[in-house]
């Protein structure tokens, strides 16, 4: 678990959940200053001991079905950029554990109840179906990206590209690794109906308009920005590394995974 500088209560209830469920839990800790998660996010990939990792944020809660879709997607060259149901401020304040642990939070019946769900947007990837999820998501327009709440990837690829760049703040902070991924040459694979989780909607204190412009600057460097070429307009190389992520500097000569 990375944790961004939460209290003591958090650490209260990581230690009981240790002895009520008998998992190996770590939890990377770093204190309160400011937004920096992409910082703490690269220190638990380093401390990760799997092969493959699965990441999700605190406000979000998944479906029983989401760690087994997101092993059984996981290919070389891949990430897999999954997708959530947003929940209203009202329909999170009455979520109980139960809801949780039985599934109905993902069911119709809790989500009209609790009037959480907006069945245009959201509706779809309810489907329990396992067909007809990858049927949707062959159809869908969305763009897969690296999605902070639910996404995917090979440790060897988060290590290949340094992880997330420790400048940035909210929000984008997620799309950013994604393009360096794709410009790496790890594509994504679509999973947004198939990989579900609840997002709880929320105050956001820490968004800052300068800093969402700082962020958007940063990722147009990752994409690769325009730059003249005599009367003609071309674009810089994208890149695929960052000199402010687990490793600082340029890229190493050998990618060594000796941390």
């Amino acid at each position: 678990m990375a944790d961004d500088g939460s209290g003591a209560e958090t650490r209260d209830r990581i230690e009981r959940l240790r002895a009520s469920t008998g998992l190996a839990i770590s939890h990377i800790w770093q204190e309160d200053d400011g937004f920096r998660k992409c910082r703490i996010l690269n220190r638990a990939i380093v401390e990760a001991r799997g092969d493959y990792l699965i990441l999700s944020d605190g406000d979000c809660i998944p479906r029983d079905d989401f760690v087994d879709t997101h092993a059984r997607l996981a290919r070389p060259g891949f990430f897999v950029s999954g997708g959530r149901v947003r929940l209203s401020r009202v329909a999170g304040s009455r979520i109980e554990r139960e809801d949780v642990l039985d599934g109905s939070l993902f069911e119709p019946p809790w989500l009209d109840e609790t009037g959480a769900l907006n069945r245009k947007r959201d509706g779809r990837k309810l489907s329990r179906s396992p067909r007809r999820a990858a049927w949707l998501d062959r159809l869908t327009t969305t763009r897969a990206t690296w999605n902070g709440h639910n996404a995917s990837a090979w440790k060897a690829d988060f290590l290949r590209v340094n992880g997330f760049d420790e400048r940035m703040t909210y929000p984008v902070e997620d799309r950013e690794l994604g393009e360096r991924l794709r410009n790496a040459g790890i594509r994504p694979l679509q999973a947004r109906h198939r990989a579900v989780c609840a997002h709880v909607e929320h105050d956001r204190p820490w968004l800052d308009p300068d800093a969402q412009a700082t962020n958007e600057r940063l990722r147009a460097e990752t994409r690769g920005v325009p730059r003249p070429l005599g009367i003609f307009q071309g674009f810089g190389r994208g890149r695929d590394w960052t000199e402010h992520g687990i490793r600082k500097g340029p890229r190493p000569r050998s990618l060594a995974t000796d941390f």
